[in-house]
């Protein structure tokens, strides 16, 4: 089993504690070569120690998480946050490729997080691309954190061998399709994501988003027309015809005109 060393960079100390005690028990493959109480300590641990991952509290005084990162080559670690953020900012989390813990955090969540970042640690190492999408998102999930609409403007999206970073506002809709989701952009380009179509409904938590259809989330700037004739269906602007469940019809109306387009 290849073994990897990882830091812990955080204010609480019965999180370093807990983290290190479930990483040694439900993560073999990863070695805590130390723990920190702020940034300042992780830089001197990063300076003494060839570390691969870094377990990264945002939320800590004087110095948080994103301010750490700019002050050192951030590209060379696979970076998993352990946060207790609020919402607002956990859609940036999951529209981002960084890996996530929520506090408490627990070992089955932990397990999967470390799985997941391993084999992207790996890609990584093989692919120069992907190397600079991670460093786009960790760059673009700063950005969203704090920014002060709370609207996701960029999604990285994990595809079976990579990322591609996207930006929200060139998704016409999204189709599930069995666990996976077909992302239909302007100018007729799609996109295959290993996200469910739940996954991107909580992340684009907008009113410009929205689901006529349990398989379809559509946006609503691309939105041409609505048609009851033989069913209903919403009429986007490069002429694709979109089922509209009846249960969702009214809401959808209503969504409509509350996006100031009439329908009527």
């Amino acid at each position: 089993m290849k073994r990897y060393k990882a830091i812990i960079i955080d204010d609480e100390k019965n999180i370093r504690e807990a983290l290190s005690i479930m990483l040694a028990e439900y993560c073999p493959e990863i070695l805590v070569a130390g723990a920190a109480a702020s940034a300042a300590e992780g830089r001197e641990l990063l300076n003494r120690e060839e570390v691969d991952f870094i377990f990264l509290d945002i939320s800590m005084p004087k110095e948080d998480g994103f301010m750490f990162l700019k002050s050192i080559p951030k590209e060379n670690y696979g970076i998993i946050f352990v946060t207790a953020f609020e919402e607002y900012a956990l859609k940036a989390l999951k529209a981002s490729a960084i890996d996530y813990l929520l506090k408490p955090v627990n070992p089955l969540e932990l397990r999967e997080a470390v799985t997941k970042a391993v084999q992207y640690h790996e890609l990584r190492k093989l692919k120069a691309e992907v190397r600079d999408i991670y460093h786009e998102s960790l760059e673009n999930l700063q950005q969203q954190v704090h920014s002060r609409s709370g609207n996701v403007e960029k999604i990285t999206i994990a595809e079976q061998f990579g990322f591609r970073m996207v930006k929200v506002a060139d998704l016409m809709y999204l189709q599930a399709d069995s666990n996976y989701t077909i992302l239909h952009l302007s100018g007729l380009n799609k996109i295959v994501s290993t996200r469910s179509l739940g996954e991107f409904e909580n992340i684009l938590d907008n009113p410009t988003f929205f689901r006529i259809h349990k398989s379809t989330i559509i946006n609503l700037n691309y939105l041409k027309g609505y048609s009851s004739y033989e069913g209903n269906f919403a009429e986007l602007t490069d002429g694709t015809r979109l089922s509209i469940s009846r249960r969702k019809v009214l809401e959808f109306r209503e969504a409509v005109k509350f996006f100031s387009k009439s329908i009527d």
